[in-house]
């Protein structure tokens, strides 16, 4: 079994950073690309839960309000993941990704009020350096680059107020009501911008592969990768969505040819930010492990 969850854990993570080439192909702009990436996202949901596997969406009107807040936070993180791409590249866009974990090493002591952690501050510190060299040497980039960072931010509090959240109902209606109510909040926003009309000017083709986006890269991934937290530690997982970026530049590299092929010095600073991620994630665990042990020893003291 754990074989196998490590196969789908691979597979999922594959799935996200293939997201941002569908993001490239798709030709519609990132404001109709996420508005039917969500729709579609929650009616695949919403089929699934409720009429195939019969489940109960019932929530409490307050829980409700929370997962609509969230769920901005998530349609917002698509909304300038999209933008960072139409504007730049995939390579840029995923780079940014990197900056998350920097606002988590900030915002997350704040939300669940601990002390901050200094193996974070270093790492934050080792993945502003990264970026300034990134953004010196890709400056024709430096729209993609401004809305990479606003990607990761509002990224950043989807997930640290998400896990808040986490246990107050079912993973699946989670995710349902968190897209449901993004897609909502995002409709508002573009009505009140005037942006509403645009939604009818889509393709054929564009619509299949949002289809397929909302589908395969999104509903089906997101719902699976909380069941595999099941069978893998959270260690694993975190290690294995670092390979996103990896993934998605890669791809985009040999895909897409000129238009993502970067300098140097790109390849090396996102290379070393990823790293210094990872080794982030070892020493925690490292930690955790301890700290766990050094219980287990007291209760077996008493």
């Amino acid at each position: 079994m754990k074989n196998s969850a490590l196969f789908r854990l691979h597979l999922i993570v594959f799935l996200w950073g293939f997201t941002a080439i569908l993001g490239k192909l798709i030709q519609a702009n990132a404001q109709v690309l996420v508005f039917y990436r969500m729709l579609l996202a929650a009616v695949f949901l919403y089929v699934f839960l409720r009429i195939i596997k019969k489940r109960s969406l019932a929530i409490s009107k307050k829980l409700f309000f929370q997962l609509a807040g969230v769920g901005t936070f998530m349609g917002l993180h698509w909304l300038f993941f999209f933008y960072s791409i139409k504007v730049s590249n995939v390579s840029i866009a995923l780079s940014c990704l990197s900056l998350s974990t920097l606002f988590a090493a900030l915002l997350e002591p704040l939300v669940f009020k601990r002390k901050l952690d200094l193996s974070e501050i270093i790492m934050g510190v080792v993945i502003v350096a990264c970026m300034y060299l990134i953004f010196s040497t890709e400056f024709r980039y430096k729209e993609g680059i401004f809305f990479g960072i606003l990607t990761a931010l509002f990224g950043t509090v989807f997930s640290v107020f998400n896990g808040k959240l986490y246990g107050k109902t079912s993973s699946g209606n989670i995710i349902f009501y968190e897209i449901l109510c993004g897609w909502a909040v995002l409709s508002l926003i573009f009505l009140f911008t005037g942006q509403l009309g645009d939604m009818g000017s889509i393709s054929l083709r564009d619509l299949i592969l949002v289809t397929v986006l909302a589908g395969l890269f999104t509903a089906f991934p997101m719902y699976e990768s909380i069941k595999l937290m099941k069978y893998i530690t959270p260690f694993t997982l975190v290690l294995a969505v670092n390979l996103e970026p990896i993934y998605g530049i890669i791809l985009a590299y040999f895909i897409f040819g000129g238009s993502e092929h970067m300098s140097p010095i790109f390849y090396g600073a996102s290379l070393v930010m990823i790293l210094a991620i990872v080794a982030n994630g070892i020493i925690k665990t490292r930690r955790s492990v301890k700290q766990m042990q050094a219980l287990d020893s007291k209760g077996l003291d008493s």
